[in-house]
């Protein structure tokens, strides 16, 4: 839940109003739409890593589901470059590799 809660912070944040305004969706169906798909489970890294605590979730999430790749534009992810053979990129970086 930490994580959904997060989502809905960002896409509820004012520099995402105007994208989202010109899709013809709110923040709140987009966010309901994510929370329907989402698969809820305790997750664990054992140990903190990241200097935000609350990264940890997504780097939990991130080795639980197995991901190729998490893309992000928070500094205190991209520090770390990689967690556990899994890349941590910019979004630009992620449309890079994808496109390869």
């Amino acid at each position: 839940v930490p994580l959904l809660a997060e989502l809905r912070g960002v896409i509820t944040r004012a520099k995402f109003a105007k994208a989202l305004q010109a899709r013809g969706v709110s923040a709140e169906v987009l966010f309901a739409g994510y929370a329907a798909l989402a698969e809820r489970f305790k997750l664990s890294i054992g140990v903190p890593v990241a200097r935000d605590p609350s990264d940890d979730e997504v780097l939990a999430c991130a080795v639980a589901a197995r991901c190729d790749l998490v893309v992000s534009g928070d500094d205190d992810l991209l520090t770390l470059g990689m967690f556990r053979d899994i890349p941590i990129v910019r979004p630009a970086q992620a449309l890079e590799k994808l496109s390869m």
